[in-house]
């Protein structure tokens, strides 16, 4: 179906900036919605933003003002540009896909059936 790829991911100090990147492959859907989500240990997976085929973006509270989530469709690649990063922010961070699909106000995990295998972010103080 789809296989995702996530790239980017490092250590920064708080305050810094990282650019996560999201290369797919596989089938190609008209209409879809593609994700980021993160996850700490001893947390739920949450959702960081998401944009659907469209160009329509929804973020987090804890995201908005500071992370972008964008796509390059010729590249077939997501990106979420994440500055002014805090402590807070350190996590596994996947991308996500669900095909024949509409992002909504509030994307949930279970709409996604593909998934990379993560990139991790770690931000000191």
């Amino acid at each position: 179906q789809v296989q995702l790829v996530e790239s980017g991911g490092g250590s920064v100090q708080a305050g810094g900036s990282l650019r996560l990147s999201c290369a797919r492959s596989g089938d190609d859907y008209s209409h879809y919605c593609m994700a980021w989500f993160r996850q700490a240990p001893g947390k739920e997976r949450e959702t960081v933003a998401a944009i659907d085929n469209a160009g329509t973006t929804v973020y987090a509270d804890s995201a908005k003002y500071r992370f972008t989530i964008s796509q390059d469709n010729a590249k077939k690649t997501l990106y979420l540009q994440m500055n002014s990063l805090k402590p807070e922010d350190t996590a596994m961070y996947y991308c996500a896909h669900a095909g024949r699909a509409t992002c909504g106000v509030a994307p949930r995990a279970r709409y996604f059936d593909n998934w990379g295998q993560g990139t991790q972010v770690t931000v000191s103080s």
